[in-house]
């Protein structure tokens, strides 16, 4: 009977342990993040200009002079701004390698950047991934820098909340997962304006600074009060955001009429540490655009376009 007993207890504890392990499996499995649908305006229909533009199987290349501000003094260096359209999978939120019903038409910017600091090389790219209907928050925010002392990586995903990896060789950066409240984000601005700057936010909110920013100045990733003012001179418009407590301004020209093709920048911020610290302003002149599938001109002869693009 004893044995029998023992049994019984053997056989119940078995099945209990088993019950609390398949439960701690079923709860430590999640389901795939999708993208989440935000609250937003109605889609912005795409006129037969757009159309025209951005469908023409070509991307849009722009080449600038830069003058860098960077501690405390001003590099020089050359910026491009690549915008170019292309279908976008909203669930693993990467560009489409075939065609969904649910795919996401974008407007992509890859921005970058490379001067030199003294003997050694900057190097820094943010792509924006940005729904052509103009009625949300962009889809996906991805920014490198890469410099002698390392490199830095940051992607935020727009999901139920903005979910931001981060990844530094600094110790006090180092490796950060965490989500933020979904709100205005600079790096967004950028291609919002090219579709429609009528559409651009003014007045006072929060705004996330551009990620570039962030990590050249060592600040945290979060919304700062920002002022946006959107004025018009002939043919040219400025888009400025003035943050008055980062001490930084930015202010971007554009061309008024389709397709609001920048012409230029400024920013102005504080740059260099302690006694050496100053205010300094980087600029961006325009150089040359082009309009040209970029993605097949990768042979030697192509190089030439780099000098058109006085790269």
């Amino acid at each position: 009977m004893k044995s029998i007993s023992r049994q019984l207890i053997l056989a119940a504890l078995t099945v209990v342990v088993t019950i609390i392990a398949c439960s701690n499996i079923k709860n430590d499995t999640k389901p795939p993040t999708i993208a989440v649908a935000e609250e937003s305006n109605p889609a912005q229909a795409t006129s037969e200009a757009f159309k025209k533009y951005w469908y023409s199987g070509t991307a849009e290349l722009t080449s600038f002079e830069l003058a860098q501000n960077r501690y405390g003094e001003i590099h020089k260096g050359t910026s491009v701004l690549i915008y170019v359209t292309e279908d976008f999978n909203p669930e693993k939120q990467v560009k489409a390698d075939q065609k969904r019903a649910n795919n996401v038409p974008i407007l992509k910017l890859n921005s970058t950047k490379k001067f030199y600091t003294g003997i050694y090389p900057y190097s820094i790219m943010t792509s924006t991934f940005f729904p052509v209907d103009n009625n949300k928050h962009a889809i996906k925010v991805t920014s490198s820098m890469q410099e002698w002392c390392g490199h830095i990586f940051t992607q935020l995903n727009n999901r139920a909340k903005f979910e931001v990896q981060s990844y530094s060789y600094f110790e006090s950066e180092s490796d950060q997962e965490f989500s933020i409240d979904k709100a205005i984000l600079e790096d967004e601005l950028w291609t919002k304006l090219r579709i429609d700057p009528s559409k651009l936010p003014i007045g006072t909110h929060q705004i996330v600074p551009a990620f570039e920013t962030l990590r050249m100045k060592h600040i945290s990733l979060e919304t700062y009060e920002a002022t946006a003012t959107l004025t018009t001179t002939n043919a040219t418009s400025i888009y400025t955001l003035n943050y008055p407590k980062l001490n930084r301004k930015l202010e971007i020209s554009f061309n008024s009429s389709f397709p609001y093709d920048i012409l230029g920048w400024t920013e102005t911020s504080t740059s260099g540490y302690g006694t050496n610290a100053k205010t300094l302003t980087t600029k961006a002149t325009k150089i040359k655009q082009l309009k040209t599938p970029y993605w097949s001109k990768n042979s030697v002869k192509d190089s030439i376009l780099r000098k058109e693009l006085g790269l």
